[in-house]
């Protein structure tokens, strides 16, 4: 098959990747399977770079000779878009390609806690969507903002690496800026959005010290920010903000995390017992007992708080895992497996 038909086969499997490495056949992943394509071969370098060379220009082969990494998106003949990452492995080149699709879910539909959905009813704040990569973060806060393209009539500035999701017409003036393409570095796009006019801002992952300081000021300036973590929970991703930075930094830190927070979702996505995937959350409202949490350097009472506050939206990780057993969606093996505390697990499904 050519890179075209390996494409148009992603689509209409309905995989969430495409990977295609030197040594192996081209593979799907589906519901989170590692799937062969039926009747290919092993590829050699030869094939691997036939089918890359059709997918980058010259500027962006340029890019990936000097760096031997490179990340772009494109669209397929108006059917998807695909977010694209060529790298090397053993000397050879290899590309992981990500399905991303044409219409963007509706959030009342991805499966989270209604609670979560009100959240694009709020006009200012730190709003956090954290997980491994591969579990509906991107697809989450792409949802949260085009419910509040479609409902309010706001400026939103997109930062990107890259760009993922395009947005249709709504009530909201969108603009997307991406990486290396519109601007230079995280800094400079994060420092110029306050001279944007923004309402919302979307950061596309945070990444270091300099990129959560600028989302955490922007907050604090009366903006509404969305931002993504690689982190597994709503303790841990207070921890890795504040820890990212010099200590005799952190209290101001807690401080400034503690007035701008209003929300961590922690995600999981889930294989069911039928083929397919669900949706587990943890979700974390900054609660004036959550800000006192944050601010005293307490983070380890943080879980059992979350566990404490169902009547206020939150949830705990494993209360969501628990759930899913219960209505036979997933195994209770599988929710084991994904599970951060066990013992509570096995305590929430008996």
């Amino acid at each position: 098959m050519n890179i075209q038909q390996l494409l148009d086969l992603t689509i209409q499997r309905n995989a969430s990747d495409l990977h295609l490495s030197v040594g192996f056949p081209p593979t799907l992943r589906i519901h989170g399977d590692l799937i062969p394509v039926v009747g290919e071969t092993p590829s050699t370098p030869q094939q691997i770079q036939s089918l890359i060379t059709p997918l980058i220009s010259s500027q962006q082969k340029s890019i990936y000779d000097q760096g031997f990494e490179l990340d772009f998106s494109f669209e397929k003949e108006g059917k998807a878009r695909f977010r694209a990452n060529v790298y090397r492995q053993k000397g050879f080149p290899a590309v992981a390609l990500r399905l991303i699709p044409y219409m963007i879910p509706l959030l009342e539909n991805l499966g989270l806690p209604a609670s979560v959905v009100k959240l694009t009813n709020l006009k200012q704040g730190f709003i956090l969507v954290t997980g491994p990569t591969g579990h509906g973060k991107s697809t989450t806060l792409a949802s949260m903002i085009n419910k509040i393209n479609m409902e309010r009539a706001e400026h939103v500035i997109t930062i990107e690496d890259p760009i993922e999701y395009v947005y249709p017409k709504g009530k909201s003036f969108i603009e997307q800026r991406e990486m290396y393409r519109d601007t230079r570095s995280w800094g400079n796009a994060l420092r110029a959005s306050l001279r944007e006019d923004p309402d919302v801002v979307l950061i596309g992952e945070m990444r270091d010290l300099e990129t959560i300081a600028a989302a955490m000021t922007i907050a604090e300036t009366g903006h509404l920010v969305l931002a993504t973590l690689h982190t597994n929970s709503a303790a841990q991703s207070v921890d890795r903000i504040i820890d990212v930075f010099p200590e005799i930094q952190q209290p101001q830190i807690r401080l400034q995390l503690a007035s701008t927070l209003e929300a961590i979702i922690s995600l999981r996505l889930i294989p069911t017992i039928q083929p397919g995937r669900v949706l587990a959350s943890e979700v974390l409202f900054a609660t004036p007992a959550v800000r006192n949490i944050i601010r005293e350097g307490k983070t380890y009472l943080t879980d059992n708080l979350i566990e404490t506050s169902g009547e206020l939206g939150m949830q705990i990780l494993e209360r969501s895992l628990a759930d899913l057993v219960k209505t036979g969606k997933i195994s209770e093996d599988l929710a084991n497996r994904f599970a951060l505390r066990p013992e509570l697990l096995s305590k929430l499904i008996k």
